[in-house]
């Protein structure tokens, strides 16, 4: 690798990882009985380059083997104890003490998952949740941890009386005053957020005929119109997570960020169950990940709320009930190898596997409001690269990719794709640096900032990635306009 390759490298890696954008982290579930050692999980995710990881327990062995990895843990008090904490603070003053306090800050935990989808517990919990909710962070306030560690619950979408369209998005009647509105305002007093279960594999299974898997996966598609709102969707999470938005704001909490605490593909299904296979669940974590961290991650309606993801799962669990897909959510099989290819980290060689998004020439790419993304949190510079405040964003090379790669690419985007590329022939103001990937990512950014700046459409198999800071290569600045 050259000189001027090595510094292009850095300088676009630092320029991405840099920013405050959304967050990636994984659910560790343990329903299994083959699975490896925490130790070793801890590896693993260390090694993927996996920073934050939700758990549903506070198991110790875990925990303790979490402790100086420097990997952000949420811990889960399970829903069996959720009366007990309800009842009793002294209770809830014990848990926190020997299942927080007790491994805190060896361990970075920075959040507790008070019960999980308890709305849709066949034990009727509900009352329960704002009262436990309450007591732990009562316990957290005599220890002097509740600014470190927040207090949420996840909810599931059944929580919502309508989700469709989004703009008509509602609490269940059952639910919105006595249960949300209290939970919201305790979230909004503790400057916690709202946890949300999403997954868009079940709408799809149940609606294959009227939602285009596309939308789905987040693959180029012509979008769907809220017809309430008049704006445009382009992937199906966002709907969801935005039918959730508009129901906070019925309730006038517009200010309560949101986490969504699990989402996922299955690998494999029962034969009803449509959609399930690898080559859906590669694109759709795939693309997700690739969407989160590029910085592309607010949603139409909160297009300047970045989202942090917490995907399902870690593991293939086998002992889970239910159909076959239950039991292949894992990205990872018990004995560590990847179930499909899918990278953690920006810039890392992503994966252009079956479930890509590639770069066909389909319509619908210029995703609703993605240029007005927050992207421009971070102040921190790296030699010609500077923060952006207005919101623009930039399509680069991904140099890990590999000449191979990025010259395909790049052929496509100078020919097929229409991209401008008369600044980097032969004798041209931008040809030098004469390297593919100074070249490639003139071109790829000519074709990203054509097309509207959707986030899929700077992604080339892998080949490139989205920054939100101005590239300078050689002498010739990146534009920001098409």
């Amino acid at each position: 690798m050259g000189p001027f390759t090595l510094s292009f490298l850095l300088s676009f890696l630092l320029s991405a990882s840099s920013s405050e954008g959304g967050s990636i982290g994984i659910n560790y579930g343990r329903v299994a009985n083959n699975l490896p050692s925490a130790s070793t999980v801890v590896q693993l995710l260390k090694t993927n380059g996996v920073t934050q990881v939700k758990l549903y327990d506070t198991d110790p062995t875990v925990l303790k083997s979490l402790a100086g990895s420097r990997i952000k843990v949420t811990v889960a008090l399970p829903n069996e104890i959720l009366s007990a904490t309800a009842a009793r603070a002294s209770f809830a003053a014990s848990w926190v003490q020997s299942n927080v306090a007790a491994f805190y800050p060896s361990t970075q935990i920075q959040a507790i998952a008070v019960g999980n989808e308890v709305f849709v517990n066949p034990k009727n919990l509900t009352s329960y949740l704002l009262p436990a909710m309450t007591n732990v962070q009562a316990a957290l306030v005599k220890l002097n941890l509740d600014k470190a560690i927040k207090v949420s619950s996840p909810i599931a979408l059944t929580a919502l009386q309508s989700s469709y369209p989004p703009s008509a998005g509602a609490f269940r009647s059952d639910l919105a005053q006595p249960v949300m509105k209290p939970m919201l305002d305790f979230l909004r007093q503790t400057g916690s957020y709202l946890m949300v279960n999403a997954y868009p594999f079940f709408a799809y299974e149940a609606n294959a005929n009227d939602i285009s898997l596309d939308y789905a996966l987040f693959r180029p598609n012509a979008g769907v119109v809220d017809p309430g709102s008049g704006l445009k969707y382009y992937s199906l999470l966002d709907a969801q997570i935005d039918a959730v938005a508009y129901a906070m704001s019925a309730l006038n909490y517009n200010d309560v960020h949101i986490v969504i605490s699990e989402t996922g593909w299955p690998s494999k299904g029962d034969a009803t169950e449509t959609g399930a296979n690898a080559n859906n669940a590669a694109a759709y974590n795939g693309n997700l990940i690739r969407r989160v961290l590029s910085g592309n991650c607010g949603t139409p309606k909160r297009p300047q709320d970045d989202i942090d993801v917490y995907l399902f799962a870690l593991f293939n669990e086998n002992q889970k009930p239910g159909p076959t897909s239950e039991r292949n959510y894992g990205m990872f099989y018990p004995n560590q190898q990847k179930v499909y290819d899918v990278e953690f980290v920006l810039g890392s060689g992503a994966s252009s596997g079956k479930g890509d998004m590639g770069w066909q020439e389909d319509g619908g790419r210029g995703g609703s409001n993605s240029n007005s993304t927050s992207n421009n949190k971070s102040n921190i510079g790296s030699g010609n690269v500077r923060s952006s405040s207005t919101g623009e964003t930039w399509c680069v090379a991904n140099v890990m990719a590999g000449k191979e790669k990025l010259q395909k690419a790049l052929d496509f985007a100078c020919g097929e794709g229409g991209a401008d590329c008369k600044a980097i022939q032969p004798g041209a103001g931008c040809f030098e640096p004469n390297t593919i990937e100074a070249h490639a990512s003139h071109a790829f950014n000519s074709y990203y900032q054509k097309k509207g700046r959707g986030f899929w459409t700077c992604d080339f198999g892998g080949a490139a990635y989205v920054v939100n800071r101005p590239p300078k290569i050689g002498n010739c600045a990146l534009p920001s306009t098409a």
